[in-house]
């Protein structure tokens, strides 16, 4: 009788431990499924709802929209007339000319363009200084390049009107030196200059891990070979860092081509992109017309997009074995021409990024404790103190929208972290269909943060009927959805490097000793590439921080306000208490950055 019962005990656990191996084994089909689940629900469906509605007008379906969009010169330019049907000759003669129309799409791709261009001659540089010099805080400086790519942009664009304002930090200097002031507000000179202070950084580190891969001994043999430095660069070093600035380049136009607030804030209507005007078709009710400009926007980011992936994949380089190069110091014993030259421009440089990095950040912070006669006073701060006491319940208080953001950040994470994470997976395994998968998951990136704000407004927030039953969710839900749809991709980023990366023997090894992979995954894949996934954790956290194109149109109410969204309201009134705002998020995004420091580590990815 024992016999028997331990025998069917024996049964019961050889059964629970099978069913437990199914599971585990099964775990990744299930998060991948879940995963889906979620983009379908909180991105493709949104932003599918609202992009059909440019074809699907009072019930019917029709290109009537697009038409009408294709041929206005407001939209198009010149080329709308190639859509009206007249001589590509004469349309291509008139835009050679000086007085071309470039419409709202050519602009902004132009001013994309541009921008691109100054993030690359700012990023180079210092991808050159951090990859081959030594000097003390290196490593720190490293680490903080990506700090003003995930800084609030509404932020920015204070500290930048704090800066070249007519009464910024600049004309103060220029005016104490008896020089005449700039006017760069509410310019091109001023957008771009944004642009680059946002993206350059992104250059930067994309191009430094890239210079930082070189293989010395390479160089070494092409030296021994007869090859000066120059050539030896141009042979062996060049080939191995350009993927890496075309890169940087791509997803700077990207980003540049979809930019929303710091043009609404440095530009004005006068210099608007398209993101600009379809916020406001939007604002204006005027849907139809609004979807069939963002599916335009969408094309062309996307295409950008899918061109980065391809390159990307195709160029993707193992560094496992690798001596880099040597770096030098800053100040030889004995210098060459050559080298002392290269050194000034470099000290020129680190003026220029001074200028263009520091001084913004610098101007609202001072601008945060300065009055009007120039004297300090935390008055900007007693505002936000008093705002907050006396606040009536329809205006923007502080607290609540510090609570909200690191409410909405917080939530964000931990929906966007195992996402990311699952796509990372996904597209780092051999199977048909991983291209396309990487692609359908990168979207994100391309699509318009107005676009998906619209898509959950009318979608998720309204109410979906779905068998008779419907499905509605606040906005503060709807901003957490769609703060993580915009976070997960950077995880992504972070995270797919590390297990591309990772020697195969270990895991055919765990694999080889019974294993499943969700437990390969789990003990053995995921404590390697942990630097990664706690740094994807600090991009979601910090991109929800001051995620503002999405939020601007979910926050209908005073209790769904983020921190951003505040410093809008406050910019308009009073740049003061916008400034003490901005202080507030600038210490607030910068301390999640310290878990990269404390917990992860550098990484290979962003």
């Amino acid at each position: 009788m024992a016999d028997a019962s331990r025998g069917a005990a024996d049964s019961r656990r050889t059964l629970r431990e099978r069913i437990t191996r199914r599971l585990r084994g099964r775990l990744l089909t299930a998060l991948a499924v879940v995963t889906s689940a979620v983009l379908v629900a909180a991105f493709y469906y949104p932003v599918g709802t609202v992009l059909i509605e440019a074809v699907v007008v009072d019930g019917a379906v029709t290109l009537s929209v697009f038409a009408e969009l294709l041929r206005d010169p407001f939209y198009f330019g010149e080329f709308a007339r190639l859509f009206a049907g007249e001589s590509p000759l004469a349309v291509a003669r008139d835009f050679l000319s000086p007085e071309r129309r470039l419409g709202i799409v050519g602009f902004t791709a132009y001013q994309a363009a541009l921008s691109t261009v100054a993030s690359v001659a700012l990023g180079l540089p210092a991808a050159y200084l951090l990859a081959r010099f030594e000097f003390p805080g290196r490593r720190t400086l490293r680490s903080l390049t990506i700090v003003p790519f995930v800084l609030p942009s509404i932020m920015v664009a204070v500290g930048f009107v704090a800066t070249f304002g007519d009464n910024g930090t600049l004309n103060a200097v220029l005016r104490a030196l008896g020089l005449p002031p700039v006017d760069l507000l509410f310019t091109l000179e001023a957008i771009v200059i944004a642009h680059a202070f946002y993206n350059a950084p992104l250059v930067a580190r994309v191009t430094t891990a890239a210079w930082e891969s070189v293989d010395a001994s390479a160089v070494e043999t092409a030296r021994s070979l007869g090859a000066g430095p120059v050539r030896a660069f141009y042979d062996v070093v060049a080939p191995q860092v350009y993927p890496a600035v075309l890169t940087g380049a791509a997803l700077t136009f990207v980003f540049t081509f979809g930019t929303f607030p710091i043009v609404l804030a440095l530009g004005g209507f006068q210099l608007a992109t398209v993101e600009v005007f379809v916020y406001r078709l939007v604002r204006d009710l005027s849907y139809a017309e609004a979807a069939a400009l963002a599916i335009v926007e969408l094309v062309i980011s996307l295409g950008v997009l899918l061109a980065y992936l391809r390159y990307e994949a195709r160029n993707t380089v193992s560094s496992r074995g690798v001596r880099p190069l040597p770096r030098k110091s800053p100040f030889p014993d004995s210098p060459s021409i050559s080298e002392v030259l290269s050194r000034l421009g470099l000290a020129a440089y680190v003026v220029v990024a001074g200028l263009v990095f520091v001084a913004p950040i610098a101007s609202m912070v001072l601008a945060s404790v300065t009055g009007g006669d120039g004297a300090l006073t935390l008055d900007h701060y007693r505002f936000l103190v008093d705002r907050q006491q006396t606040g009536a319940a329809f205006q923007v208080r502080p607290w609540p929208a510090i609570r909200n953001s690191l409410t909405f950040a917080s939530a964000a994470t931990l929906l966007a972290l195992p996402m990311g994470v699952v796509v990372a997976v996904l597209t780092t395994r051999r199977y048909r269909g991983r291209k396309l998968v990487d692609a359908a998951a990168m979207a994100p990136l391309a699509v318009s943060g107005i676009v998906v704000g619209l898509g959950l407004l009318r979608g998720l927030v309204f109410g979906v009927e779905v068998a008779g039953w419907r499905f509605a969710a606040t906005g503060a839900v709807a901003i957490v959805v769609a703060h993580a749809v915009a976070g997960y991709p950077f995880v992504v980023r972070t995270v797919a490097p590390g297990l591309e990366g990772l020697d195969r023997s270990l895991i055919e090894s765990a694999r080889a000793l019974g294993a499943s992979r969700a437990r390969v995954i789990r003990d053995v894949e995921l404590p390697l590439v942990w630097p990664g996934v706690v740094a994807g954790a600090a991009f979601a956290f910090a991109i929800s921080i001051g995620e503002f194109t999405a939020t601007v149109v979910l926050a209908t109410g005073a209790d769904a306000y983020t921190m951003p969204v505040a410093i809008e309201r406050f910019i308009g009134r009073r740049l003061g208490p916008a400034t003490a705002m901005g202080v507030v998020l600038l210490v607030v995004t910068g301390l999640s950055f310290v878990v990269i420091e404390r917990l992860g580590g550098e990484t290979r990815g962003l």
